[in-house]
């Protein structure tokens, strides 16, 4: 039995009815590389089930402390039911990307159940027009709770479940495992007893580790060696979010987003990344009569888990803000000024330490943060606060070798993330083999129209490549049809709605 620590806890607290916590993953195969050609669902159940079992990530499930009076705990469940947790789905013809995309959007509004170990695997076949795939390709879609792993853990377990070699065999485990006994109610309120009491102690201890870092930030900000990010922008984004989900995606060539990395000295693929989303928010709001003058503001996960962390599970993250820069017209002096104010968050993240986050997090408290999280969602205080962030921009780099499940190649690796009151667009940064994505997950009532912002994406890019590149003719972004009404500071809910065939 393991305890959740305080940052993997707070995401059971801050779920919510509209706000699932699980993050995800979208890989899309091809069967030719297959035994024969052809890859059976229950070859697909073999081949994950038989390494699951071995993963002690995905084969527990939690255990709440009475009245909330401590962090939950993990309890080894043992031998599971594979054939739950990992279902069977087909798109209807003719099987597009725009119909993949809705039903991402729609599996991945559903919570987990919690009296299971949290995750979920979708095999998905159909996918016979989904442009730039052979036909007869099939899709992975992967749930699993960020209480139980971040980005970084959850590639690991991506990895766990896929083979070098189409030929690969799986070693099939019929060893018989028991789960923990289960907790006896005492027994969890003894330990929250002895918790409580060794509370102060462990806060004094944290704060005396970081003191001297906060103490080195404050004067450095007033030196001026250092500057917070500035005024966060009110968008339509900063809204509270409704049960209901969109998904898109892009992919674009790894080397060329290198090519234009090593265009400004200094920039990395992750800057990159960030002014990609910069412009495609540009062009987006702008569109709709809401682009404001100011920098919309992104919150950036930092993978700070060191190598005895591996393998562990869980969340190892700190975080910083960065400005995308959606107030600079110019695609490559965008990318400078991205570049410029990344390397002055990290600086003021590294200034009080990479892990103060995690470090504080082990005193949010349970019951109250629970509490706070659905009394906010239900009366939409988070119109009533000024916004920390406009969206999240998480990287996520992925294997550059070809992967394998069941004998079927991997050709691409897309991820979703949570939409939350506040921060309604995240955005996942994927790479593997050559390919480099872009995904974005949103409230539909947020974006209705995610096929315009993946265009939006997709055009940022071009016209990012064309400014410091010169290889391809500028594009100007497409309008829009129909003229958007501009949104007011705090909208009018919409009444949900079927996707458009504007969708993603």
């Amino acid at each position: 039995m393991q305890q959740l620590t305080g940052l993997d806890a707070s995401f059971l607290y801050l779920e919510t009815p509209n706000s699932p916590m699980h993050i995800s993953g979208l890989y899309i195969y091809t069967q030719e590389t297959a035994p024969g050609g052809k890859v059976r669902f229950k070859q697909i159940i073999d081949s994950i089930a038989s390494r699951i079992q071995r993963l002690p990530t995905l084969s527990r499930r939690l255990k709440t402390v009475p009245m909330g009076l401590d962090h939950p705990y993990w309890v080894d469940d043992g031998n599971f039911d594979p054939e739950f947790h990992i279902r069977h789905v087909a798109l209807p013809a003719p099987g597009d990307w725009r119909q993949l995309c809705i039903l991402i959007s729609r599996i991945h509004a559903r919570p987990l159940d919690r009296a299971r170990p949290l995750w979920e695997i979708y095999v998905i076949e159909g996918l016979d027009r989904v442009e730039g795939y052979p036909k007869g390709s099939f899709a992975i879609y992967s749930k699993m709770h960020h209480a139980a792993v971040d980005g970084a853990s959850g590639m690991e377990v991506t990895a766990a479940i896929h083979d070098l070699e189409p030929d690969a065999k799986p070693e099939i485990d019929t060893e018989v495992r028991h789960g923990e006994a289960e907790p006896s109610t005492l027994s969890l309120l003894v330990r929250a007893q002895k918790n409580t009491l060794r509370q102060p102690l462990r806060f004094i201890s944290v704060a005396r580790n970081t003191v001297p870092g906060f103490a080195k930030l404050f004067m450095q900000l007033r030196r001026g060696e250092l500057e917070r990010v500035g005024t966060v922008p009110r968008t339509r984004f900063n809204d509270a979010v409704s049960a209901h989900r969109v998904f898109t995606a892009v992919s674009l060539p790894l080397d060329e987003i290198k090519a234009i990395k090593n265009a400004v000295e200094g920039a990395t693929v992750n800057d990159v990344a960030i002014t990609i989303v910069g412009g495609a928010l540009r062009r987006y709001l702008d569109a709709h009569g809401e682009l404001p003058t100011e920098s919309l503001v992104a919150m950036a996960p930092i993978n700070v888990r060191d190598s005895r962390e591996k393998g562990t599970g869980g969340n190892v993250v700190s975080a910083m803000s960065v400005q995308v820069r959606s107030d600079v017209a110019d695609d490559r002096e965008r990318l400078v000024q991205v570049h410029e104010g990344t390397r002055s968050a990290k600086a003021y993240a590294n200034a009080v330490g990479a892990k103060t986050m995690t470090d504080y997090s082990q005193f949010i408290p349970s019951t109250l943060t629970a509490q706070a999280a659905r009394l906010a969602s239900r009366w939409h205080l988070v119109n009533q606060i000024s916004p920390m962030y406009n969206c999240v921009i998480t990287n996520v780099p992925g294997p550059q070798v070809p992967l394998y499940l069941a004998g079927a190649r991997m050709l691409s690796n897309f991820g979703a993330g949570p939409a939350a009151d506040g921060v309604a667009l995240f955005h996942v940064i994927t790479s593997y083999c050559g390919e480099f994505s872009v995904s974005a997950t949103c409230c539909r009532e947020i974006m209705d129209d995610p096929g315009f912002y993946r265009e939006c994406l997709q055009e940022s890019f071009d016209a990012l490549k064309a400014a410091t590149l010169g290889s391809a003719k500028k594009r100007a972004p497409r309008k829009k049809k129909v003229a958007a009404k501009k949104r007011t500071v705090q909208p009018k809910r919409r009444a949900a709605s079927r996707p458009s065939t504007a969708r993603g």
